[in-house]
């Protein structure tokens, strides 16, 4: 007999800001705290977990329409409940906030999928890959030289052969902080990430000046949305260096625009903002149909599950932020060994408990 699918019995919320450790600076701004949407999905008795890193808005979209829209559905159609969370925010914008909301709804889903079969999320999934790489990111523009170093050296000892640096908040300075972490770390893969401060003649200058560093990809170098700039930009990099941009991908349509301009060597995805994890394979499969390989942007623990299960995946963003507060306010989050992470094939959905009571200390009001 078929197994009935049970339904979702409600929907909650919460939003969370959780102060830095230190000040953080890229490219194009400042900032002291990160804000974190926590949504849990009920069957019964049994809760699945979602959340992405947005503005606490996106709680008031999760709680007055996508909540009351997927409560009362079946627990096991979470692509009839994504693609209805997507028509139901066409008149306030998709882009943006609503795209968070629906991200972390569309994982509680997931995961309540999961528990309710008694199954890690990467297994539901399909998983194609036992383990995912990472790469250490942070290196903000704020950080003194010394900073930098003593977090990548960090990194290091997690297994970590790629670290990200912020860059662009002052140009000039950028070269003499990129010689001083290769020259206390020769060994290591170096990575700059602009978030589009730069033109598309200071990214090709900074180029010039990254690639007898041995730096091997430049990320954003110019705003994420001129995607003929991202193109001049690719086209006059060193050969040793990838461009890489897609963070914000809100869908597989934004995906695709990136893809089919030829801008990018490298599509970046981000579960927590591209509709949720159906929205990244989506993405996914449209940067495997133009041949190109899909890097997960921040999240780790989120992204551990649909990075396992992603075509051309290479690696998953460390990024220092998220790592931190993942490994704070939930039970479950990855450790990196040898420089990747695993899912735990003894817990069931993405194998995360959310830690209430912790972050209970951190709850917007």
């Amino acid at each position: 007999m078929p197994r009935e699918a049970p339904a979702i019995s409600g929907v909650t919320v919460g939003s969370y800001t959780i102060p830095t450790d230190a000040p953080e600076a890229d490219g194009t701004i400042e900032w002291s705290s990160t804000t974190l949407v926590v949504v849990e999905a009920n069957a019964g008795d049994v809760t699945g977990l979602g959340y992405t890193y947005a503005s606490g808005a996106a709680a008031i979209v999760v709680r007055d329409t996508l909540a009351p829209l997927v409560a009362g559905g079946s627990a096991f159609d979470v692509a009839r409940h994504h693609a209805a969370m997507v028509r139901a925010v066409r008149n306030i914008g998709r882009s943006g906030i609503a795209a968070c909301a629906i991200s972390a709804v569309d994982a509680a889903l997931w995961d309540l999928k999961a528990r309710l079969l008694d199954l890690p999320l990467a297994a539901l999934l399909g998983a194609r890959r036992e383990r995912v790489a990472i790469y250490g990111s942070g290196g903000f523009t704020s950080y003194p030289d010394r900073r930098t170093i003593a977090q990548f050296e960090g990194w290091t000892d997690l297994g970590c052969r790629l670290m990200k640096m912020k860059v662009g908040a002052e140009p000039e300075r950028d070269p003499a902080r990129m010689r001083a972490v290769r020259e206390a770390l020769p060994e290591i893969g170096l990575m700059i990430d602009a978030n589009g401060a730069l033109t598309p003649r200071q990214a090709l200058a900074m180029a010039e000046a990254a690639a007898p560093l041995g730096v091997v990809w430049f990320e954003e170098p110019v705003t994420h949305d001129d995607t003929a700039g991202l193109a001049a930009v690719r086209q006059g990099l060193p050969a040793g260096i990838e461009l890489a941009a897609g963070e914000y991908a809100y869908d597989q349509w934004d995906a695709l625009r990136l893809a089919a301009a030829g801008c990018v060597d490298v599509l970046q995805l981000d579960a927590s903002r591209c509709c949720g994890i159906t929205g990244f394979l989506a993405a996914a499969a449209v940067a495997d149909a133009h041949h190109l390989p899909v890097s997960a942007h921040t999240a780790p623990a989120l992204h551990l599950a649909p990075s396992l299960a992603a075509l051309r995946l290479r690696h998953v963003e460390w990024f220092h932020d998220h790592a931190r507060i993942e490994a704070m306010l939930f039970d479950g989050a990855p450790q990196p060994k040898d420089g990747t992470i695993a899912a735990d094939p003894s817990r069931p959905g993405h194998g995360l408990v959310f830690k209430r009571q912790d972050a209970d200390a951190y709850a917007d009001a």
